[in-house]
């Protein structure tokens, strides 16, 4: 059952307070975190306010003094975040405020998710609705009894006052709703136990996807929505179901999605890569930030898909986005950034939201010269591409190849010379201009996601340097962020490692090993992945719904330990366990492995029907209970040869196991032949006559 704060609650005791306390507190200015590694924290270093980072040491210190705590969490890349600190965290009013009466907390949220979904569920039941800044005010036992988004600088102040006084004159009233609202913040993540008997047959994806099909804008692509996300899950999901289920209606409005997307302004069709979401409905003005996590899955998306329907578009825009990764999101070392701000200084000094990525006509008339008519055909610098709010233009194709290589009597070869150059033009113009801010701290949970898409990207494309990154990537985690004993650490930056890991850390990190032992057959990818999720067993397992919680049992306890099991424009990291205990059951021979990847999606399944979109990747884990899920054993000296092969074939309900000598794994055992290589079909570890080529391994798949 859904736990629901009455809004007006909160309304009606802070207009009892009517009356503002005017006496001046002397307070010494002690911004802590010039300490922080933490670019969004380092962000605010320099505020006036008292600043001080999440720990046990300031929270010990606001139980200490009984002081409210306020929270204002964001991240480096976020355009609302800067407008706030501009507006009341650099201003020294304000400032005095804050330090008089709170313990002032700064977190980056993408540092310290637990602390942030706490918070954001608790803002979701008091308001509906959430984002970034999420400022909240909390008794000092981190309880919360207030919370907003961006507030104006007096609106701001004007709350602050009366909620301290009314804490200082009626503290009773905030300790009741705090009670009130922990109980709700509680019931969010409760799973009922489903204690009926497991059969994933009564799940009917047909009906799901029927009633999801209300939604979708079937001509511009996405949902019928604005803001407009790309949820690469959902469309991966999709993707698979209409493959396998020959639906063709489903496949054309996949590939429609896909097609507005790579054509519309949340594409950088100069640099690469994507910004985070669509301010309208046809994908034109983005919200300028660049997220890694976001670039990571649309490669691996446009990846797949590109292996059912090879259209140059989705191959170009995964190299166009890989090496937008390369040059800008990419450590020496291997490591990949978090993200690109929104933000970059404008021409009067002062930063602005996607002033980096829109020109004007007469800045693109002058770069281009003759070329700006085909140019400005093909990328709309006209009404339809036109940013109404600055007089510029975000590029936007409308067209496919094929009607502008008949409107300018053009050959196909001449007009992709001229994109090659135009791109390289404007990109090196681009470059003169002062950059977006850089997030340049390496996340386990978002590298691990990018580190499968250049997997992707290799098995599809078969390009050595996607799986030279790759590899360079994984040993850098491996060197860095996994302990001896299993333990996995959430952020690495100048060096240095840190942050007790999180459920999202081990799950990406197991199933982009397995990804990269499918294309390596190296074995020490696939005891890396059963080594952490061990791990994650030992301490973060919920005994009853074999789910897992999001924080570990070694950490410090919050208002609540939450579960992560819907998925968002990340799929959920209970979703990527269970699929990955799925796989590691087969290939180490662990039955309970499987059991437990069962359980759960059998303990979500009553949810899905409500909510698909929050349970697409475990709509695709059901699909592989519903029908066969092969095992795809290759042994033998040519097995590298013939896994590269069949990589190049779209079969989803598959794992690969391999080895080019002898090898007693459980699914290698007793299947090795001196000078030759067989191909083994199985299902549950129950195989059909080995072949020896690929046009006879295939059909056994039904493919």
């Amino acid at each position: 059952m859904r736990f629901y704060i009455p809004v007006l609650f909160v309304f009606v005791v802070l207009q009892a307070c009517n009356g503002q306390k005017n006496s001046q507190v002397e307070y010494a200015f002690t911004n802590e975190l010039i300490n922080e590694t933490s670019p969004y924290l380092l962000q605010h270093a320099h505020n006036p306010v008292n600043w001080k980072a999440w720990s046990d040491k300031t929270l010990a210190e606001a139980e200490q003094k009984q002081k409210l705590l306020l929270i204002s969490i964001g991240y480096a890349a976020c355009h609302w975040c800067h407008v706030m600190e501009h507006e009341s965290f650099e201003d020294s009013t304000v400032a005095a405020v804050m330090n008089a009466n709170f313990i002032n907390i700064k977190v980056d949220r993408e540092e310290r998710p637990d602390v942030d979904q706490v918070y954001m569920n608790a803002i979701q039941l008091m308001k509906g609705r959430g984002g970034w800044p999420l400022n909240v005010i909390a008794l000092p036992d981190g309880r919360p009894v207030w919370a907003e988004t961006y507030v104006p600088k007096d609106q701001w102040i004007a709350s602050l006052q009366q909620i301290q006084d009314l804490y200082e004159d009626s503290p009773e009233k905030l300790i009741d709703y705090a009670a009130r609202l922990e109980e709700g913040i509680k019931s969010i993540d409760l799973v009922n136990i489903n204690t009926g008997q497991i059969d994933f047959s009564t799940l009917n994806t047909d009906s799901i996807l029927n009633n999801w099909s209300k939604r979708f804008d079937n001509k511009n692509g996405g949902m019928e929505q604005v803001p407009k996300f790309m949820m690469p899950n959902s469309y991966h999901f999709m993707l698979r179901y209409a493959f396998e289920n020959k639906d063709e209606a489903l496949m054309q409005f996949v590939n429609t999605t896909l097609t507005k997307i790579a054509y519309g302004g949340v594409y950088d069709h100069v640099g690469g890569g994507f910004a985070r979401y669509s301010t309208d409905a046809k994908w034109h003005i983005p919200h300028f930030e660049k997220m890694l996590y976001d670039n990571a899955q649309l490669v691996s998306l446009y990846s797949d898909a590109y292996s059912i329907t090879p259209t140059p578009l989705y191959k170009e825009v995964v190299y166009e986005s890989l090496e937008y990764i390369k040059q800008e999101m990419t450590h020496q070392s291997g490591a990949f950034y978090s993200s690109w701000d929104a933000d970059s200084k404008g021409p009067n000094g002062e930063l602005e939201e996607g002033t980096y990525y829109t020109y004007s006509k007469k800045e693109l008339d002058s770069i281009l010269g003759d070329d700006f008519k085909l140019f400005g055909q093909y990328y709309n610098v006209n009404a339809y591409g036109k940013w109404q709010e600055e007089n510029s233009y975000v590029l936007i194709r409308k067209k496919d190849d094929s009607e502008i290589l008949e409107e300018f009597k053009i050959d196909q070869s001449t007009l992709d010379a001229k994109k090659i150059s135009w791109k390289k033009t404007l990109l090196d113009y681009r470059n003169q201009r002062p950059r977006p801010g850089l997030d340049d701290k390496t996340l386990t949970s978002w590298n691990s996601l990018m580190l499968q898409g250049y997997i992707d990207a290799y098995r599809v494309f078969n390009e050595d340097v996607f799986l030279e990154t790759a590899l360079k990537n994984a040993h850098l985690l491996k060197d860095n962020q996994i302990l001896d004993d299993g333990r996995v650490w959430h952020v690495f930056i100048n060096g240095a490692s840190s942050v007790n890991g999180y459920l999202e850390d081990y799950a990406g990190l197991a199933s982009a090993y397995i990804s990269l032992y499918e294309v390596t057959l190296d074995q020490q990818w696939l005891d890396l992945s059963l080594k952490i999720t061990n791990y994650a067993r030992a301490h973060f397992i919920d005994l009853d719904s074999r789910l897992y919680y999001f924080t570990s049992d070694e950490d410090t306890k919050l208002v609540s330990r939450s579960l992560d099991y819907r998925d968002n424009v990340i799929p959920s990291s209970n979703s990527i366990m269970a699929k990955n205990l799925l796989k590691l059951g087969h290939y180490f021979d662990l039955p309970e492995f499987i059991e437990d990847s069962q359980t759960m999606l059998h303990n979500v399944q009553p949810e899905i029907n409500q909510f698909p979109s929050g349970y697409s990747n475990w709509l695709d884990l059901a699909l592989n209970y519903q029908g066969d899920y092969y095992e795809l054993v290759v042994v033998g000296d040519s097995a590298e040869e013939m896994i590269k092969e069949f990589h190049q074939q779209y079969i989803p309900n598959k794992l690969i196991a391999g080895s080019v000598v002898k090898n007693d794994a459980p699914l290698l055992k007793n299947r090795w032949v001196e000078g030759e290589t067989f191909i083994y079909v199985c299902v549950n570890n129950t195989c059909k006559l080995p072949v020896t080529t690929i046009e006879k391994a295939l059909p056994l798949m039904g493919y």
